[in-house]
Order: C-alpha cells, then sequence, then structure tokens
C-alpha cells in the first residue's frame, strides 16, 4: 500500500488511541505459553481511521508515540496504510504503547494493556490542535477514552467546542473500565461529552455507562435524548440496531467462524464512517458495517485486516444468494 495523498480536506479525522499490538500466533493457550507473536499497528481510532481509509477516504489520526522503535515503526505503518501522520506527535520521555492479547475463540479474547504511566495518546495538548481541520473535517471521531486522563480530557472538549456539533461528530462509547479511576467518573464525562456529539455508537455495557440502560431500545432513546442524531447500539449475537428520530433499523449479523474478535468493532466504525459520509441509507449502512466487522472477525489481526468495499460487497452478495 502506498502512502496516503496530501489532501487539503479531510474526509475523516480521528483522535486517539494508537499502539502496537503483538497478539499470539497460537490460539487457545495463555500468554504463558505463547511462543511467537505477530506485530501490527493498533489501538482503536487508529483502527478506524485506517479501515475508514480502505473506502478511499482522505483521513488523519491525531494521536502520540513514545521516541523509540514501535513509534517509528507506528508512523510508517499509519501512512503505508494511507492514514495522514501530519497530527501524529512525539512524547520523548513515554513509551509506545503495547497490548497483548489471548486468542480463545470465538469469544474470550483477553486484552492486557501497558500504558503506564501515561500512554502518549493521552497527552495530546489543546494547543496542539489545527482547530479548522477538526471544524472541516467531513467526520470527526473519537473515543471515549480519550476522556480517561488529562490533558486529553480537556483537548478533547476544546475540539468539540470548536466543531459546534456539527453533522458527523461521532464518539465511540469505547469503555474500557482499567482506563478509569471509577465508573463513576466515566459515566459523568460521557454524559458531558453527549452534548457535543452528533452520533453516538457503543455495546449495551457502553451504553450504561453512557446512560445508564442496557436494553437496547431504551438506551438508543436515551441516547437520542441527549441530543445525538444517531445512536447505534451494538448487541452481539444479536446484531445491531440504529435509531433516528424518525427511523428505527436491526439488522443481523453475518455468520463467521470467529478468529480474532477484538477488531470487528473498529471496521464496523470504518463501515460506518464511510457511509455518513457517502449519504447511504440507514438499513445499507449498518449492513455494510456488520459485513466489515465480520470479515475482521475472521482474521487475526486488526488494522491490517480492514476489508476494502470490495470485500464487503462480496460478503453481501453471498449472504442474499444464500437467502
Amino acid at each position: 500500500m502506498s502512502s496516503p495523498p496530501v489532501v487539503d480536506h479531510l474526509d475523516v479525522l480521528a483522535i486517539g488511541r494508537l499502539g502496537v499490538d503483538l497478539y499470539p500466533l497460537q490460539d487457545g493457550v495463555g500468554l504463558e505459553d505463547v511462543s511467537s507473536f505477530g506485530k501490527y499497528l493498533g489501538g482503536s481510532a487508529a483502527n478506524v481511521s485506517v479501515a475508514a481509509a480502505r473506502y478511499g477516504r482522505s483521513v488523519a489520526l491525531i494521536s502520540r508515540t513514545g521516541d523509540d522503535p514501535f513509534g517509528r515503526y507506528l508512523r510508517r505503518e499509519l501512512t503505508r496504510l494511507r492514514v495522514s501522520d501530519r497530527y501524529l506527535g512525539v512524547e520523548p520521555s513515554l513509551n509506545t504503547p503495547i497490548t497483548f492479547c489471548e486468542i480463545f475463540p470465538p469469544d474470550d479474547f483477553p486484552l492486557y494493556f501497558y500504558r503506564d504511566p501515561i500512554a502518549p495518546d493521552l497527552t495530546v495538548p489543546a494547543e496542539d490542535l489545527d482547530l479548522d481541520a477538526v471544524r472541516e473535517a467531513g467526520l470527526y471521531w473519537s473515543t471515549v477514552t480519550g476522556l480517561s486522563r488529562e490533558p486529553s480530557r480537556s483537548t478533547h472538549f476544546a475540539a468539540w467546542e470548536a466543531r459546534g456539533r456539527r453533522r458527523h461528530t461521532v464518539l465511540d462509547l469505547d469503555y474500557r473500565p482499567m482506563f478509569w479511576a471509577s465508573a463513576d467518573e466515566a459515566r459523568a464525562q460521557v454524559g458531558l461529552a453527549l452534548e457535543h456529539v452528533t452520533v453516538a455508537v457503543g455495546n449495551r455495557e457502553e451504553c450504561e455507562i453512557a446512560v445508564g440502560e442496557t436494553d437496547p431500545e431504551r438506551a438508543a432513546d436515551a441516547l437520542l435524548e441527549r441530543g445525538v442524531e444517531l445512536a447505534v447500539v451494538k448487541q452481539g449475537p444479536k446484531g445491531v440496531l440504529a435509531k433516528t428520530r424518525d427511523e428505527r433499523v436491526e439488522v443481523a449479523p453475518f455468520a463467521v467462524d470467529v478468529v480474532n474478535g477484538l477488531g470487528a468493532g473498529d471496521a464496523f466504525g470504518g463501515a460506518l464512517c464511510h457511509g455518513l459520509l457517502a449519504g447511504e441509507g440507514l438499513e445499507r449502512i449498518m449492513r455494510r458495517a456488520n459485513a466489515a466487522g465480520a470479515i475482521v472477525a475472521g482474521r487475526r489481526e486488526c488494522s491490517t485486516a480492514m476489508p476494502d468495499p470490495a470485500e464487503v460487497d462480496g460478503l453481501l452478495a453471498r449472504a442474499a444468494a444464500d437467502v
């Protein structure tokens, strides 16, 4: 893959987590018994950026790495996967984060994050933001993880203030308890964040943190009541529910032999970005996003597993033929 083209206008601008994924090449065993690993670009915001770029979108990521070999690898890999590194900084005093997982298909994939004392992606200061880019991007993507520490928390709110709740301002509810002092702290910050975004995406557990509801219908309604225009609630094996004030869509999942389920949500996010920017109908967006997630769930890695439009269309066509 070639480097991303230099463009003035960004379709997608994301902010957030970036690190190295070290995933075992042996399945069904604990890390203490793993003998070899694959190295991949990782981090939710980075994976969504790569996924959106696979649809031909112009994409940039706001983040930071350490000044070390892993950081140099991430910059090189990010651009190879056609995501601009123009807003990728370096924090010399910190190490680039590493994430290990264990792979116990079909539904157990424990994660081990090495992000102490603080991850570089949480040190981006507000003064480093290109507020014009934040305002003008076709879609602005952020995650709840970015609210877990300062200065990242203040940086996120500064960006939202500049954007002014413009259309396609997306919050991935991506709640990971190990990054927070308490669930109550997360709940308070997410509540404030919802006042600034137009799209919220999360699973039932993440919706409980956001709005106190795990029932998909009630969670979606509660998100809409907070002012978002589109609420997307992932229901695992039951598929996905998407609601606006005028439309309700529920789409079943695609059958897949799961290899590693960790990247499916980010593949879903990249497809969601593309569909929103393309002005596609809500049902088509959800169906394509589900298909993208299923494809990645059938692969070991995350970022380099993201499908292109032809792969998504191929799965949709095969599913339609099987009906």
